[in-house]
């Protein structure tokens, strides 16, 4: 892994993920998890405060060392226990059917096998449990425009933002990888550049 993955990207990513624009819906997707909790891409763990004092077990996994360090910080100001493992969502250590709630926010983007890590959730949500996820990605049809820019940017965008592509269909994946989604809203953020906040939130649950 070279310096700039190890030091200076989850920096980054921690300061982008800070926005202030982020956190209401960060608050209304995290505090409907209940249960045992697996939150992907957990990151320097700035969801770990908003976890309602009634979750069981909030599990991070994350691969970065570097931002699971930090996430041990916020985890100290959790209102439940928290767990946090290093890890790939495409090989979770979980038994099937043993989590209630699968959280994942602007992770997608960056999974190498987006499908794989669907289906990995999928294996280990109990009945009745749900994916919530709030993401960034492919730009609608009617902006056109939009969607060429991501293309055409995403190859070096991927390069120096941890493999984070601006073009995922994060609908498609999910439905690819055997969940049905439940309740979907999309949109434009109010700030930043069109070809990088395009949003999918919702939930999704077993097919």
């Amino acid at each position: 892994m070279s310096f700039y993955q190890q030091r200076i990207l989850p920096r980054l990513i921690h300061a982008g993920m800070r926005q202030s624009q982020l956190v209401p819906i960060r608050s209304a997707l995290v505090g409907a998890a209940e249960g045992r909790v697996v939150e992907i891409g957990v990151g320097s763990g700035l969801n770990l405060p908003l976890y309602r004092r009634d979750v069981v077990q909030v599990i991070g996994i994350d691969p970065s060392r570097q931002l699971l360090l930090a996430a041990r910080k916020n985890a100290a100001w959790a209102h439940c226990p928290v767990r946090l493992l290093e890890g790939q969502a495409e090989t979770l250590p979980f038994a099937s059917g043993s989590i209630d709630h699968v959280v994942m926010t602007w992770t997608l983007c960056s999974i190498a096998d987006p499908v794989g890590a669907i289906g990995e959730i999928r294996r280990i949500l109990r009945p009745g449990g749900a994916l919530l996820f709030v993401e960034h990605g492919r730009a609608p049809a009617t902006d056109g425009k939009i969607q060429r820019w991501q293309d055409r940017l995403t190859p070096a965008w991927k390069r120096i933002a941890g493999n984070c592509h601006l073009n995922r269909p994060i609908d498609r994946l999910i439905a690819a990888g055997g969940l049905t989604l439940a309740r979907l809203e999309t949109g434009y953020l109010v700030k930043g550049p069109k070809i990088a906040t395009f949003f999918y939130q919702g939930r999704a649950v077993p097919a």
